[in-house]
């Protein structure tokens, strides 16, 4: 069962959410696996179903991928490194000063920082680091942009929870305990038919309350915007999420 108090936005939608989230650059881990001082253990908080567990994996011996959804965990792909838990962030039971690297992907917005932070100052090692990164709406084409756009702000702007803002700022009004570090510029990049950038946005969870309260899926009215300008479903275009990261080191 989930953890009392918990408020599960993506546990209707966890498989989907394995199948059509996309991938973060392996670059990236690359980074800050480079900043860190040992490679021991990395803790991947707020996990969802694993994709940023699954890359630690390359550069730590051990990864604790949690998550306080149990739907999302139920999804999680197995690695013989990763050893998946159902516990919210503020919680995590793990130990101090064990973890080499500490990350939390495109799910800083969701926590109570005011108890997170400290967790995450205790469980990191000295020389430890700390990395959040978010990612706003995306981007295909000059014909597709503007539909996106659209429905994004006007058919579901009143239904996207209030942490969204956050995302939507690139965490710019999140300061983070640790001494920063520059990681560079990094983004996300697809290549995706119609039905897999329609998968993808059912995973969104304006999507979901949209659909709670109206009884309305609006998916369909989306896909049939779309398919004007997309032409064949099935041909493949690039889809781009640029990422804003936030790092620091424990000193």
């Amino acid at each position: 069962m989930n953890t009392p108090g918990f408020q599960d936005h993506f546990g209707v939608e966890a498989s989907a959410y394995r199948q059509f989230r996309p991938t973060y650059p392996l670059s990236l881990f690359a980074k800050l696996a480079a900043a860190s001082e040992g490679h021991q253990l990395a803790w991947d908080c707020a996990t969802g179903s694993g994709q940023a567990a699954l890359a630690l994996a390359d550069f730590y011996q051990a990864v604790v991928a949690t998550d306080a959804s149990a739907s999302q965990l139920q999804h999680s792909a197995s690695h013989n490194a990763v050893y998946f838990v159902q516990a919210p962030a503020e919680t995590p039971c793990i130990k101090p000063a064990s973890v080499d690297l500490l990350v939390v992907a495109q799910a800083l917005h969701w926590l109570h920082l005011p108890t997170f932070f400290p967790v995450a100052q205790s469980v990191l090692t000295p020389g430890g680091v700390f990395a959040a990164w978010t990612y706003n709406l995306m981007t295909v084409n000059t014909a597709i942009d503007p539909l996106l756009n659209d429905f994004y702000h006007n058919t579901l702007g009143a239904y996207w929870p209030p942490q969204r803002r956050l995302v939507e700022s690139g965490y710019a009004d999140i300061a983070i305990p640790f001494q920063p570090i520059e990681v560079g510029e990094f983004a996300m990049a697809a290549q995706w038919n119609l039905r897999a950038l329609c998968g993808y946005l059912s995973t969104w969870s304006a999507v979901q309350y949209y659909k709670q309260d109206t009884g309305i899926d609006p998916l369909p009215g989306l896909h049939t915007r779309l398919v004007r300008e997309w032409g064949n479903e099935a041909s493949i275009k690039q889809v781009r999420w640029p990422l804003s990261v936030k790092a620091g080191i424990k000193r």
